[in-house]
């Protein structure tokens, strides 16, 4: 053998016997940094879910146990009672109305805000940027400003005190068509000019092409338009006089100045905000992965 393949065979060797370094693990510091992390924030969690469990505990109370110990996580009695008071009364009439209009509401905001995202995205037409930018503006007003000259225009056309006065001036907002807008920008346009390109219109390239594709905004939109329209309050004060159209929020209100709730009544009133609570908590534990995909879903559009 030369002296080559010694040297050769001899360095493989060496090589091959010699053993791998073991994997350094996270240091003190590292560990304790991630401590004291998790730590801050089991203690923010705790502070931001303290008051909805004092609610649940409260509202299985008695009203002298609530009234002489509401902090107290335990319920001694434990009773249904103010629940059983809140089937009997209008309660159940609340949640229909309240479910009644914000399904109206989400369908009627995820249709036209998209339908207004995607014009101002995609088609060119004089006076876009104009459009847009009052729509911008509108965000940038508060809400409570618009409550009186909504209930002037719903009056002078003759809906006040109707179910359309609660639905048709909540079926369109700006933050829905500012998000539709943006997220259609940031979708590829060659898909949509091949459909063009085959004879497909306008509205048949956002109906079958372009919507689909967004089904990440639409989930978000479809999230914050029932959320928002189930705990709209404002409006539904100034759009109706009639107990009978009462939604949860006008309804849930009444009970602590009205004869059902009077007194210190705790009990009744905890449980009927626990009821209300319940869709909305739902529904965001049921699509709150996609709501943060939204962005990932944009990019593989």
């Amino acid at each position: 053998m030369s002296t080559v393949d010694r040297t050769s065979t001899t360095g493989t060797s060496s090589t091959i016997g010699r053993a791998p370094g073991r994997r350094r693990g996270p240091s003190n510091r590292t560990l304790l940094a991630m401590f004291l992390g998790y730590a801050v924030l089991v203690i923010f969690a705790f502070i931001y879910l303290y008051p909805f469990v004092i609610q649940v505990s409260n509202s299985f109370k008695t009203d002298p146990d609530a009234v002489r110990d509401p902090l107290s996580l335990v319920a001694d009695p434990f009773t249904t009672a103010a629940f059983e008071r809140l089937r009997q009364s209008q309660f159940p009439l609340w949640f229909f109305n309240s479910t009644v209009v914000a399904v109206l509401v989400t369908a009627g905001r995820v249709f036209f805000n998209s339908l207004a995202g995607y014009a101002l995205a995609r088609i060119k037409f004089r006076g876009r940027e104009a459009v847009f930018s009052a729509v911008l503006a509108v965000l940038a007003v508060p809400g409570i400003i618009l409550l009186i000259p909504k209930f002037l225009v719903l009056n002078q056309l003759g809906i006040y005190d109707t179910y359309p006065a609660l639905v048709i001036p909540l079926l369109v907002d700006a933050a829905g068509v500012f998000i539709m807008k943006q997220f259609f920008d940031s979708l590829p346009g060659s898909i949509e000019e091949a459909a063009r390109i085959d004879g497909a219109g306008t509205f048949r390239v956002f109906w079958t092409i372009v919507l689909p594709m967004a089904r990440p905004a639409l989930v978000t939109l479809f999230i914050l338009s029932f959320q928002g329209s189930w705990n709209e309050l404002g409006h539904f004060i100034v759009s109706r006089q009639s107990p009978e159209l009462n939604t949860l929020t006008t309804g849930v209100a009444s009970l602590v100045s009205g004869q059902l709730g009077s007194g210190n009544q705790f009990p009744l009133q905890l449980a009927a905000a626990v009821l209300m609570t319940i869709p909305v908590a739902v529904l965001f534990f049921i699509f709150q992965r996609r709501i943060m995909n939204a962005t990932e879903g944009a990019e593989k559009g």
